[in-house]
């Protein structure tokens, strides 16, 4: 294309007009004449293949729709809720109540190299085994529960065969 005298120029990439090599300089009316062009052509093809497309459907493997689950952020809270933490329900001092000192006790811990304590009825052998070892510095080999017919929970605490029963009891200071 020649440029004439005076007549604006305009440098052309083949995005905006596919027809006309890169890199070219064309006049302004040329270039509309070019969109008219491009414009024509992709009307000629929309006429002859139609606008709408053929749609996919999603195919849906449920009866039941499900809310998408969305973005959920973090918390960032501008003040604590509960202004003090709330203390366990069950530390080792209300788990393991009082040790029991009464005379089958005291045969017990003689015989068996077995304590007996009166613990929380809400306890189980896990809390009973780890609040012993935390309040006696003594290994529990077992323990046995029963609840009594006055509803406290009694617990038979067998220490490993290493661990005497009456060093721990006199350690205590029940004997």
């Amino acid at each position: 294309m020649t440029k004439n005298v005076g007549e604006p120029m305009i440098f052309v990439t083949s995005r905006h007009y596919p027809n006309v090599p890169s890199g070219c300089a064309i006049s302004y009316d040329s270039a509309s004449t070019t969109t008219a062009a491009v414009k024509a052509q992709s009307a000629k093809k929309a006429a002859l293949k139609g606008t709408n497309g053929k749609r996919v459907t999603k195919i849906r493997t449920k009866t039941h729709f499900y809310r998408p689950k969305t973005l959920k952020l973090a918390r960032a809270p501008k003040y604590p809720r509960r202004s003090v933490p709330r203390t366990p329900e069950l530390d080792s001092y209300k788990i393991v109540q009082f040790p029991l000192n009464t005379e089958s006790a005291m045969k017990k811990i003689e015989e068996n190299n077995t304590l007996v304590f009166i613990c929380d009825v809400r306890s189980n052998k896990r809390q009973i085994k780890d609040a012993v070892k935390r309040l006696y510095d003594v290994e529990a080999a077992k323990i046995n529960t029963l609840i009594r017919p006055d509803g406290k929970k009694k617990a038979y605490v067998r220490l490993a065969a290493d661990i005497d029963a009456l060093d721990v009891a006199n350690k205590i200071g029940f004997i």
